[in-house]
């Protein structure tokens, strides 16, 4: 297959002004208030292609990308049986991110983080190959970053609270283009930013962006297209577990971009997201009805963040309050955002694995809870068409198959870092 790189524009929420994305574009500089861009794609009606190799690259047309990696993966979208029946839906879809051979899933990473890695990568442009892309990470993102760059020969500087490292487990030794440092254990996600922060403010580095990579989102917003085109229709309940709350932006965004096509219907998924207790900052501001995140001492905010079951979901500065945020699509869409505790993840953990045959990661198992949660208050009713996004799946059974190794880190560094030892130590990397 000749590909052809994806034509768009981008758009400011904010301000629905067009403009052209100059390569990596992150944000619109005409705009004085925070605001996401989103790319208005030359194609409105969504063309799957069809071939085995092409992995989320079936969805290329709503795709902001130059190229296509090597070896991709894609969601895979079913229809429930045995979990749908135990909670007595009729139409419960499940969108498997992870590794289930038996239902063609094939991330190798387990988290449908892959689906980030493969679009956002798949953006730089040729001018962009000689710098270093700068990713922070809880764990899972991390590590489909570090996949997908190794395998594709793209340097990559990974920044992760050294607490998190055990998720950078692999198949098999990383390609050396794949560094790795950390902040000391006792740190969080937050400090793992702040240190990737100021990475890219030296020369031959390159932020990722984040949220508000447009790459990022389309990439997570597979996992709808893969539901709707599975389905024939967008679904009417969307559940997911959020720490930024990215993929249920994405998924929003796919949605509006359905209904533009006209072939899916008219009417918005109810984004439906969940929050593992005690860390729950956004769904405090929900609660409180707030665009505006509320006070979160940073210390309670990491004892709080230890004690999830679920720790890729502890962001303390999440796309929330701005234009196009999780705000704004939990408001389009009549969302919500529910919280669920450990021991609740944990029975729908096993809940899952005993009805699917697949075990799952702890922040899909909070989704699930948070089913569960609407179905017993009468949300959700036997009838609707639900979509749950089980972002990450199937370690245990890969893990059994495969001899796996860890990435060891080349530098930790203690919260009160400097800029001058930054620079030193990258320099001697």
């Amino acid at each position: 297959m000749i590909f052809v790189p994806t034509k768009y524009q981008l758009q400011t929420v904010a301000t629905g002004r067009l403009f052209d994305d100059e390569g990596w574009t992150l944000d619109d500089k005409q705009c004085d208030k925070p605001s996401m861009v989103r790319p208005v794609y030359e194609k409105k009606q969504l063309e799957v292609k069809e071939g085995a190799c092409l992995g989320l690259y079936r969805y290329a047309d709503w795709l902001p990308i130059k190229t296509m990696l090597n070896k991709p993966s894609e969601p895979v979208t079913y229809k429930s049986e045995a979990l749908a029946q135990r909670l007595g839906l009729n139409n419960l879809y499940i969108t498997f991110n992870g590794w289930w051979p038996e239902r063609n899933a094939r991330m190798t990473t387990c988290s449908f983080k892959e689906m980030e890695a493969y679009s956002v990568c798949a953006r730089l442009g040729d001018d962009m190959k000689d710098k270093v892309l700068v990713v922070a990470s809880a764990g899972n993102t991390a590590r489909a970053f570090a996949k997908v760059c190794s395998d594709n020969g793209i340097k990559l500087l990974l920044c992760v609270p050294q607490d998190n490292i055990n998720a950078l487990w692999f198949d098999k030794p990383l390609n050396p283009c794949v560094k790795l440092i950390t902040t000391e254990r006792g740190s969080d996600y937050f400090d793992a930013i702040n240190l990737s922060n100021v990475v890219c403010e030296l020369e031959g580095y390159l932020a990722e962006g984040g949220a508000k990579n447009i790459a990022r989102r389309d990439g997570m917003g597979t996992t709808m297209m893969s539901a709707t085109t599975f389905i024939g229709r967008t679904p009417d309940f969307y559940f997911q577990a959020v720490g930024s709350g990215t993929g249920a932006i994405a998924a929003w965004e796919a949605n509006l971009r359905f209904i533009e096509d006209g072939r899916f219907g008219t009417h918005m998924a109810r984004l439906m997201v969940s929050q593992n207790k005690p860390f729950v900052p956004m769904y405090d501001a929900w609660r409180a009805d707030s665009r505006v995140m509320l006070p979160y001492d940073p210390d309670q905010a990491r004892r709080d963040a230890a004690e999830i079951c679920a720790p890729v979901l502890s962001n303390r500065k999440p796309p929330y309050s701005l234009a196009g945020g999780l705000y704004d699509a939990l408001k389009d869409t009549h969302g919500d955002i529910l919280a669920v505790s450990n021991a609740e993840a944990n029975a729908a953990k096993a809940l899952f694995e005993e009805t699917e045959g697949i075990d799952i990661y702890h922040a899909a198992a909070v989704a699930t809870a948070s089913l569960q949660q609407t179905i017993e208050k009468g949300v959700v009713k036997a009838d609707d068409v639900v979509m749950l996004n089980i972002t990450g799946g199937g370690e245990k059974r890969f893990q059994a198959e495969h001899e796996v190794c860890y990435l060891e880190p080349n530098h930790i560094f203690r919260i009160d870092f400097t800029k001058e030892e930054v620079e030193q130590v990258l320099a001697e990397m």
